[in-house]
């Protein structure tokens, strides 16, 4: 062995788009922008102002520029990215509050855009839900536009990688992924971001293997190290070894022959080997991706989040523009059923549209948030209401209620339900009469009074999010305790078990629509529990579908049973795993 060669270093990260890759690494390190702060006269604040929005028009052209490259280089789904991008740069409420800060201070416009556009990242990044918190990418890539224009400066770029090389960058921009060569990309890796971060998007639709989250790995390496990305696995090998090398070369065929399996599996029904058919739904977030649903044959939609609707404006949507969106879905997708979840903003979750609605909080998660803040607005609840009671006439809707913590406020969900219902019939406009209600159960109150809220509703759908995080104590955001979040843990199987059994003693379904729905390692678990329906992002469904098909009900029902009687989730989560690599035989 070569004494000089340097140790292979094995470093974890987040698996973000499958695939294997190896090669040299090119290291893309941006510098900060530095903007200078001075005092505008008064008699040039009117060109200042004129400077301001002579910047947003450029940014915008701009912004269609590359709008238009990626639709001719990757495709137009992977294009939606740039109508986020729009809507940032056409927002009134970012636009505004540049402008009155720029007259109340006169400070320079640029250091009045930055501190407004800081403010609004640090707010969406807070934001628990993990798509929506990208929206701070969003907003922090144009603003960093809108201040190269207005500084008279280029922006960095990607497209000076011409040879085929691992791009590792502390993170990449929506613009900045989509100058990127792929004939000339190996693989992406970041320090910062998620798996729904649009570099990641980017990446998987060139089928180019990316890992995020890897922290300080920018740190490590100089341009022309040796990278091993292993995008099945999340991790990162530094200088790897040759047998190292000879492993991942096996693991990569056996994962590509896995892959093709699965997708073959996608056109099969989901059903068991002893003849049970599961219902597997979709979780959404915008009406464009009906066309998801359907690609991978789900059931309809389990969860819609209205969220986006409310945080991508720059105002409150009317019921009108909520009316419209939610009739897209459901005419899509007719007669499969559509679950539109009300609006669960709060806390962590500003409303661009008024943002004096929800003021900052010391303790977001516990706050003003989804149904509190909902019934404390009740004519901008009712606008929801009557929207999706709407769009019910359409097609086959459900609606749910989030963070219900109790009878009381499922009460007065249903009391202003019912006032919607009677206005409608008081304009003389259709919606089902017969809509069935439910409640999300994901605070630990709404599993122990589950009785109490079966009698008030159609259906029980379990938010495991919320609901392993508020049960076990633990911030999922927060690091040094983010191991401790564990669906395997005694308490949460025993509190989602009591939850099925109140449901169906009372004749209600109960489905799961959080994250633990989508891994498909814990079906078995859930199925056997007794669970009706699982909802997940719809490229989820062949890996759930996989496992479902290789397995009988009567034995996950044995498997749940063995599950409750553990003490030790690592006990239990063994239990689980020997279920799941027993059937799966991935060689």
């Amino acid at each position: 062995m070569d004494p000089n060669a340097q140790s292979e270093l094995v470093l974890p990260g987040i698996a973000a788009s499958k695939g294997i890759a190896y090669g040299q690494v090119f290291l893309y390190m941006q510098s900060e922008l530095e903007i200078p702060r001075y005092t505008v006269d008064p008699d040039k604040r009117p060109a200042e102002i004129a400077r301001f929005e002579q910047a947003l028009v450029v940014t915008r052209q701009q912004i269609s520029k590359i709008q238009a490259q990626v639709t001719k280089n990757l495709g137009e789904e992977e294009a939606l990215i740039f109508d986020a991008h729009q809507m940032v740069i056409e927002d009134q409420a970012l636009i505004g509050e540049t402008i009155r800060d720029f007259q109340k201070s006169g400070l320079n416009i640029e250091t009045c855009f930055n501190a407004v556009a800081e403010r609004y990242i640090r707010a969406f990044a807070e934001i628990d839900d993990e798509y929506l918190r990208e929206r701070a990418a969003d907003i922090k890539d144009v603003a960093k536009r809108v201040l190269h224009v207005l500084l008279g400066q280029a922006a960095s770029s990607l497209t000076e990688l011409v040879e085929q090389r691992i791009i590792v960058a502390h993170d990449i921009s929506p613009s900045e992924a989509a100058g990127i060569d792929r004939s000339a990309a190996l693989g992406i890796v970041t320090d910062a971001g998620s798996r729904t971060s649009h570099a990641v998007i980017v990446a998987r639709s060139m089928k180019i293997p990316a890992i995020v989250g890897t922290n300080d790995l920018t740190t490590k390496l100089q341009d022309g190290d040796w990278l091993l990305v292993d995008g099945y696995d999340g991790v990162v090998i530094v200088n790897p070894t040759e047998p190292t090398l000879l492993r991942y070369g096996r693991v990569e065929k056996a994962k590509k022959s896995f892959e093709s399996r699965l997708m073959a599996v996608n056109e099969l029904p989901a059903e068991t080997l002893d003849g049970v058919k599961v219902t597997l739904r979709a979780n959404i977030e915008k009406p464009d991706e009906v066309a998801l649903v359907k690609q991978y044959r789900a059931d309809g939609v389990g969860l819609y989040r209205t969220e986006f609707l409310f945080l991508s404006a720059g105002k409150m949507p009317t019921e009108e523009q909520q009316y419209a969106a939610y009739r897209e879905i459901v005419t899509g997708l007719a007669p499969a059923s559509v679950t539109i979840r009300t609006l669960d903003v709060g806390g962590d979750k500003p409303l661009p549209g008024d943002p004096h609605l929800i003021g900052p909080e010391a303790n977001p998660f516990l706050g003003f948030r989804a149904i509190r803040m909902c019934l404390e607005n009740p004519e901008m609840f009712k606008n929801q209401l009557r929207a999706v009671l709407r769009a019910s006439a359409h097609g086959t809707v459900e609606l749910m209620y989030p963070m219900i913590s109790g009878a009381e406020e499922l009460d007065r969900a249903n009391a202003l339900l019912a006032e919607a219902r009677t206005e409608l019939r008081q304009r003389n406009q259709p919606f089902d009469e017969k809509m069935r209600v439910g409640t999300m159960i994901e605070i630990p109150s709404a599993a122990l009074a589950g009785d109490l809220l079966a009698e008030r509703c159609d259906f029980f759908s379990i938010g495991t999010n919320d609901l392993i995080q508020y049960l076990l104590a633990i911030d999922r955001g927060n690091s040094r305790i983010a191991h401790l979040y564990d669906p395997s843990h005694p308490a949460v199987l025993r509190v989602l078990k009591q939850i099925v059994n109140t449901g169906h003693e009372h004749q209600l379904k109960v489905s799961v629509c959080g994250e633990m729905a989508g891994e498909a390692i814990y079906a078995p678990l859930l199925l056997g529990m007794g669970v009706d329906e699982l909802s997940m992002a719809p490229t989820l469904l062949p890996s759930v579908k996989f496992i479902i098909r290789a397995m009988k009900l009567s034995d996950a029902r044995l498997l749940a049973s063995e599950a409750l009687k553990q003490t030790d989730p690592k006990k239990t989560f063994a239990l689980i795993e020997a279920f799941y690599n027993e059937r799966i035989k991935v060689e």
